[in-house]
């Protein structure tokens, strides 16, 4: 397993976390400071991080793969197990330049609920279309 540092913010204070993964069993450990553990085994790694990020809600991941219009493709998905995800513009067909990695830090536009991530990429495709 690879294991990387993450930023979070839990009670209204900044602080480190892990994140340990392994790509070939889409296998994904969050653990906080206090000990405080969640391990989630899934489809794919950003499906792993949106399940953990669900079961703390109270916690605010600064994280690419937490923001609203962070989703992979089909593509992102099979190549990087979902480490890599495309960061979408309502109207504007993805670039090379728009790939992220989901641990990647960020401030901006983070959700808990990957459903709202959802709801974005169904709003992006819908965007793409000659008939909007």
């Amino acid at each position: 397993m690879k294991e990387i540092e993450i930023h979070i913010i839990k009670n209204n204070k900044k602080e480190t976390a892990q994140i340990k993964f392994d790509r070939r069993s889409r296998t994904l450990i969050f653990t906080m400071s206090d000990g405080s553990s969640k391990t989630c085994t899934g489809d794919d790694l950003y499906v792993c991080f949106g399940t953990i990020r669900a079961y703390f809600p109270d916690i605010i991941f600064l994280c690419k793969g937490a923001r609203i219009n962070v989703h992979p493709s089909r593509m992102t998905s099979q190549m990087s197990s979902g480490l890599v995800a495309y960061e979408l513009k309502i109207g504007l067909p993805t670039e090379e330049d728009d790939i992220v990695r989901i641990f990647d830090y960020e401030e901006k536009d983070l959700t808990n609920d990957i459903k709202i991530q959802q709801e974005h990429y169904l709003l992006w495709i819908k965007s793409l279309s000659p008939n909007g």
